[in-house]
C-alpha cells in the first residue's frame, strides 16, 4: 500500500524556533521609550493599528515591525518624538535581525526523524534575508528538500507548493503555530494541518479553530506529530 502522507510542511517562526517573544520584548522597550507620551495599553492598540495598516505594504517581519513602531511613535507624540527614540528603535530592529536562533524544544529530533521517512518542505513568510539567515543558523537547512519564503500564506501558495515540489496537497501535511497562516489555508488547499501553538498568538494571526474538520489535528507539543502521522491511514 502506498504511503498516505509523503510530505510534511513546516512553518518556521515559533514552530521551529522562538520569534514572538523577541517581538514582545522589543515592544516592552518601545513602551518604556514612550512612557512620557502615552500609556502602554493605548500604545499597544495604536501599534497594532499601524501593523494592520502596513502589513500589506511592508510585509511580515522585523523591518515592517520597526517601521510601524516609528510611525506609531510619530503619531502618539504629535510629531514631537525625539530623534534619539527613533534612533533607538532602529537599533532595536538591528538587534532583532542579528539575534541568535533559539530552537524550540525537541525540534531537531522531530525534524530529523521525519526527514528519514518523508519529504520536508519549509514554508515561511517574512523578510527573505532574515528568514534565510535564521534557517542557516538553525542547522536544519539540509533536512528540507525545498524552502518556500513567501509574502503571505494562502490556499494557492499551499496548493501550488505541494503540487510543484511534492505529490499534491492531499498527500501533504502542514505543521505550524498560526491558525490563520498555517492551518486554515492548508486545509482549504486539501492538506492535513497540525496546530502546535507556542504561547499567545499575535493578534493579526488569530483565527477561529476549525470545527470537526477531518484533516485538522490540534497538539500541545511538537513531539506528538510523530505519533499523529503514524495514525493517519
Amino acid at each position: 500500500m502506498p504511503q498516505t502522507l509523503t510530505t510534511i510542511g513546516f512553518d518556521a517562526d515559533d514552530t521551529l524556533w522562538h520569534t514572538e517573544r523577541l517581538f514582545r520584548l522589543t515592544q516592552e522597550r518601545f513602551a518604556e521609550l514612550l512612557k512620557d507620551f502615552t500609556d502602554p495599553a493605548h500604545l499597544h492598540d495604536r501599534l497594532l493599528e499601524a501593523e494592520r495598516r502596513n502589513v500589506g505594504h511592508y510585509g511580515f517581519g522585523v523591518k515592517g515591525f520597526v517601521l510601524s513602531m516609528i510611525e506609531t511613535a510619530i503619531e502618539v507624540t504629535d510629531e514631537k518624538v525625539p530623534a534619539s527614540v527613533i534612533s533607538e528603535l532602529m537599533a532595536c530592529g538591528r538587534d532583532m535581525l542579528a539575534h541568535p536562533i533559539d530552537l524550540l524544544p525537541n525540534v531537531a529530533e522531530v525534524v530529523g526523524a521525519l526527514a528519514e521517512s518523508h519529504r520536508l518542505i519549509l514554508i515561511t513568510k517574512g523578510d527573505l534575508l532574515d528568514q534565510e539567515r535564521k534557517l542557516a543558523q538553525s542547522g536544519l537547512g539540509e533536512l528540507f528538500s525545498w524552502v518556500e519564503i513567501v509574502s503571505n500564506k494562502t490556499e494557492t501558495v499551499y496548493a501550488e507548493t505541494f503540487a510543484r515540489h511534492a505529490d499534491g496537497p492531499e498527500r501533504a501535511m502542514m505543521v505550524g503555530d498560526s491558525m490563520r497562516s498555517d492551518i486554515l489555508p492548508a486545509l482549504a488547499a486539501g492538506s492535513w494541518a497540525v496546530h502546535v501553538p507556542n504561547g499567545p498568538a499575535w493578534a493579526l494571526e488569530a483565527a477561529e479553530t476549525p470545527k470537526n474538520h477531518p484533516r485538522f489535528v490540534a497538539l500541545s507539543q511538537l513531539t506528538d506529530v510523530l505519533q499523529t502521522i503514524k495514525n493517519i491511514k
